[in-house]
């Protein structure tokens, strides 16, 4: 549970951590622990705890109140939103890091098949069911959780629905990009309850934040 009187920042595991440290450290929230063995971890402030959890949990942890604040993707919150139908957090801040894109790829001289519905494999099943709903089309969703760009290799789909950021994984698989979904990056998101019940401290944090993401922009 949080801390009764101080905070619970929920962390990405991956990417998303390595990048925030940076910011965790110039904000004085640094994880003063084992971050590579410990789930729960102090931060050089005696009222911050850090939680290290898996991105798709993130969301889980922040809405039930298990803790008072997250670092998430983008691509995260939209299909949790999606999944559940809308989302009891606030997403006070884009803090602008583990910058990507989410889009849709296929292998080089893709044709589109006739007589059936194209086959989509994905880790987004809710997003890309939006997104192919919003262009009229019906399409068969497959989620997978990884090695997304082996299923079109293999006839297991016929487009992929993922993130990118340099495209070196897709060019090196003899895929391409075809459209670009969305741009995504990492938010800040606050439980509902807790801004209102220690809406100071969270306050604090949120302007913390900001302020060093307009410090390294400036840099």
């Amino acid at each position: 549970m949080p801390l009764m009187n101080g905070l619970t920042l929920a962390l990405s595991k991956g990417r998303i951590l390595e990048e925030s440290l940076p910011m965790l450290e110039a904000i004085g929230i640094a994880p003063a622990g084992d971050i590579d063995r410990l789930l729960r971890v102090p931060s050089q402030r005696a009222d911050v705890s850090l939680v290290m959890i898996r991105p798709a949990d993130v969301p889980t942890y922040v809405e039930h109140g298990a803790a008072d604040l997250g670092i998430v993707g983008k691509d995260v919150l939209m299909e949790h939103q999606f999944d559940q139908g809308g989302s009891e957090l606030y997403e006070p801040l884009d803090i602008g890091i583990a910058q990507c894109r989410m889009s849709v790829a296929a292998v080089r001289g893709y044709v589109a098949p006739r007589g059936r519905r194209l086959r989509i494999a994905t880790k987004y099943p809710e997003i890309a069911r939006r997104f192919y709903a919003a262009r009229g089309e019906q399409v068969e969703i497959i989620k997978l959780y990884g090695s997304m760009e082996l299923a079109p290799l293999v006839g297991l789909a016929d487009q992929i629905v993922d993130l990118v950021a340099t495209g070196n994984t897709l060019r090196a698989n003899g895929l391409v990009e075809i459209e670009k979904i969305c741009d995504i990056s990492s938010r800040l998101v606050v439980n509902k309850a807790s801004m209102k019940m220690k809406h100071a401290a969270i306050q604090a944090l949120i302007d913390a934040f900001r302020a060093a993401d307009a410090s390294r922009n400036r840099s």
